[in-house]
């Protein structure tokens, strides 16, 4: 049986059993944990998915270790300036293990829904538009230029 779960804004596939590595989650080792937002529950017969998510449904997982990664190095500089930073830090997360999943319904409910046909009927009226030319004239005058000093 595989479950997709959003757990902290990710998504994860998990079945029972397993153990994944998550964002931080602020709580004790060994604490249950329930999560709510499961989008698919597929048990090898029959697939739900959720719109987004299926409601009344919850999975179950124990909290066995906060840990923290490997270093992150964040280098900083500006070429030509003698500007350099160098930081870092170490971030941590949780790794859980599933413990229980949700069923899925044996049921299948189907709903039906029955959609009017709504007509509406437009009524376009013909607009006429009448466009007179103006006739544009310019007058230019020449300056006439006379050189001095020159026969």
């Amino acid at each position: 049986m595989n479950v997709l779960v959003n757990i902290l804004g990710k998504q994860y596939k998990v079945s029972k059993g397993d153990k994944i590595r998550v964002p931080y989650i602020n709580k004790k080792v060994g604490e249950k944990i329930i999560f709510d937002k499961i989008l698919l529950v597929d048990d090898g017969k029959n697939v739900k998915v959720g719109n987004p998510h299926l409601e009344s449904l919850k999975l179950e997982a124990t909290l066995v270790e906060q840990k923290k990664d490997d270093k992150i190095l964040v280098f900083k500089f500006k070429r030509r300036k003698g500007y350099q930073k160098k930081n870092g830090h170490k971030q941590r997360f949780s790794v859980i293990e599933i413990s229980k999943l949700p069923k899925a319904a044996a049921k299948k409910t189907t709903t039906k829904t029955t959609a009017k046909k709504i007509t509406t009927k437009t009524t376009a009226k013909k607009i006429t538009t009448k466009t007179t030319a103006k006739k544009i004239t310019t007058k230019t005058t020449a300056k006439k230029t006379t050189k001095k000093g020159t026969n």
